[in-house]
């Protein structure tokens, strides 16, 4: 694995340091804990890339405090809440203090619970959790507290700029939906049914499926079903194999249907659909290689020619650059004074300006809705060397997705 060191975690078998973490250490260790076997490994290994970059370039820029370098340690979930929570006992008894993450919103629910938790029980041993990836809306609602930070938009905000793009489309008459059966594809399902009613009532919702997580492996059932409903439009969040696997099937079977979904930027999906997804994938992500200002452009390039994949993952580069702005703002690495400097801060990642809400700890800002299409005319940089890039089709404003929350904010005293 690429500039990591690998920390396989399990009981008993990490090294405890006990004690805050002190800042005239050597380096401030952050933990990042992914799937790195089984089958998300793919995913959670390029999200980690992502992170050591974004720590490299601090790093690479004098680090923090005055020129303390960060370390990223990392800790395999195995895409799995009973893992993370191994992993993350190692992370506390090496005296980690910020965990960074991850692939799979039942592996962020069952971490910031635990984290809220151990907080309650170890005043002087506090973690906070920097959510990139898992985007179910209650982490932010129901299930928010103070020690968790979420720095993508969640998936109820990319449903209403996904709708925001299949509304001001005139060829979209009739809708299939299909989701994986978990905490994130329920919450997206339920959203795009209220929205497409609000925002379109003349849409018919053809079609309605969940399927479980990562076990289907012949979708050819499904777009027999997308076929009889006479759907021209499906609306998906799936990502991995259930993406891929379902596009296939439909170009396979000759299906004509546009697809709208929020993860096919995903590493290894471009690849694996390929021509097949050629003017019917839409996807919407904060920041795609070709986005016209081309402001992050040489970013992307340094990392794919570091690591030989893209680089498209925002949340990671926003994650670890809002921390370590919020160290150098209270310069101390208390977590307590790190999350006050976090929940107030503003920021440019290079798309505009976003914001940390403070009520719910929600990053808000601008995503992008693309059309997967051949190199040429607004598509210079391809992907995966597929010959096939994003198009910018819209913008969604920081702004117009915004939405209410029903988080009920507790603050240590």
């Amino acid at each position: 694995m690429l500039g990591f060191r690998l920390v396989v975690a399990a009981a008993g078998a990490s090294l405890s340091i006990a004690g805050s973490i002190n800042a005239g250490a050597e380096t401030i260790r952050i933990a990042d804990i992914e799937p790195l076997s089984g089958p998300p490994a793919a995913v959670g290994k390029w999200w980690s890339n992502h992170v050591q970059f974004a720590v490299d370039q601090v790093n690479a820029h004098g680090g923090v405090l005055g020129g303390q370098k960060i370390e990223v340690v990392q800790f395999d979930s195995k895409a799995s809440p009973a893992e993370a929570l191994i992993a993350l006992k190692a992370v506390t008894d090496q005296g980690i203090h910020f965990v960074f993450g991850t692939a799979g919103s039942h592996v962020a629910i069952a971490l910031t619970e635990a984290i809220a938790k151990h907080n309650a029980r170890n005043p002087e041993g506090r973690v906070l959790f920097l959510n990139y990836g898992g985007l179910a809306p209650e982490l932010t609602n129901e299930q928010c507290n103070f020690w968790h930070f979420r720095f993508d938009a969640n998936a109820d905000m990319k449903v209403v700029g996904l709708v925001q793009q299949v509304a001001a489309s005139k060829s979209v008459h009739k809708v299939y939906l299909l989701n994986q059966d978990y905490a994130y594809g329920q919450a997206v399902r339920k959203l795009l049914r209220e929205l497409i009613a609000q925002r379109r009532p003349d849409v018919e919702v053809v079609g309605d499926d969940l399927i479980q997580l990562q076990k289907t492996k012949d979708f050819a059932p499904y777009v027999a079903k997308i076929k009889a409903s006479g759907a021209d439009t499906v609306i998906t969040s799936n990502w991995g194999s259930d993406l891929i696997l379902l596009v296939r099937a439909s170009h396979d079977s000759g299906l004509a249907a546009r697809y709208y979904t929020l993860n096919a930027h995903f590493v290894g999906t471009p690849t694996a659909i390929a021509e097949a997804g050629a003017e019917r994938l839409v996807n919407v992500n904060p920041w795609h290689s070709n986005v016209a200002d081309g402001r992050l452009t040489s970013y992307f390039l340094e990392y794919r020619s570091k690591y030989k994949e893209e680089w498209n993952a925002l949340p990671q580069k926003n994650a670890v650059e809002m921390w370590a702005k919020a160290i150098d703002t209270v310069k101390s690495t208390d977590p307590v004074k790190v999350a006050a400097a976090l929940e107030t801060m503003r920021y440019d990642g290079g798309t505009g300006t976003m914001w940390m809400r403070a009520d719910d700890h929600q990053l808000m800002q601008a995503q992008y809705a693309a059309v997967f299409t051949k190199v040429g005319a607004g598509v210079q940089y391809d992907v995966e060397g597929t010959g096939f890039g994003w198009k910018t089709e819209g913008r969604i404003e920081a702004e117009d997705a915004v939405l209410p929350h029903r988080c009920k904010m507790e603050r240590p005293h």
